[in-house]
């Protein structure tokens, strides 16, 4: 990131909405936008694929099971069209081929990917595709569910207003596979809009369930 050229942008910024950058408050603004927009959009230096693929490891008979479900990750992204965070909840199913991931792992695709200028549609879409393409799984899927600031802050100022969107690819984007998994995933997400889930599962940090094998939680 050129953070000259961001710290003079919002210096321009200040001025163009009426106000003196240079004022007390407001001197080190610049610099405190970069810092911030530094750790907001240090995902563009990743590349998710690779975070995927480097967290696999080999998995032999009876140790795949059929389905995986981490549920509740926490992310927080910025809208590209306003520049504003969303923050909300990831929910990842896999159905496991040759290799396994670490579930830690899965954590950190979602937060390179989220950490830049993104969509929500989209970034559930480039979860699935980093994860499926990094791990070779027979099918993957992903559910978001967020709340943006550019809904709650301005406009209309719906503070009560999420988003859910759900992305899927292989075995899991078919009917059967997906109805399984969001099941699963509804069965114990923290939020209450996926599949008209209860809130059962603690707050503040990752779940995660293994159909039809045996649990391999241990981080890559």
């Amino acid at each position: 990131m050129d953070r000259a050229r961001v710290e003079a942008a919002v210096r321009e910024l200040l001025a163009g909405i009426g106000e003196d950058p240079d004022r007390p408050g407001l001197e080190r603004t610049p610099q405190r936008v970069a810092d911030a927009y530094t750790e907001f959009f240090h995902g563009l230096d990743l590349d998710a694929t690779r975070i995927a693929r480097e967290g696999t490891v080999p998995a032999g008979d009876g140790e795949r099971g059929d389905l995986v479900v981490v549920r509740d990750i926490l992310f927080r992204s910025v809208c590209e069209h306003h520049l504003l965070p969303f923050l909300g909840t990831a929910h990842l199913a896999y159905a496991p081929g040759e290799r396994l991931i670490g579930l830690g792992t899965l954590a950190r695709v979602v937060e390179a990917l989220a950490s830049r200028p993104q969509l929500q549609e989209r970034l559930g879409e480039q979860v699935v595709a980093a994860v499926q393409d990094g791990l070779e799984a027979r099918g993957v899927l992903v559910v978001l569910d967020a709340q943006h600031q550019c809904v709650t802050t301005r406009g209309e100022r719906q503070t009560s207003s999420t988003t859910v969107t759900v992305a899927a690819s292989g075995v899991l984007a078919e009917a059967a596979g997906r109805a399984e998994a969001i099941t699963l995933i509804g069965a114990g997400a923290s939020t209450g809009a996926v599949a008209g889930a209860d809130t059962t599962s603690a707050a503040g940090g990752s779940d995660a369930t293994v159909l039809g094998g045996r649990d391999h939680g241990t981080d890559v």
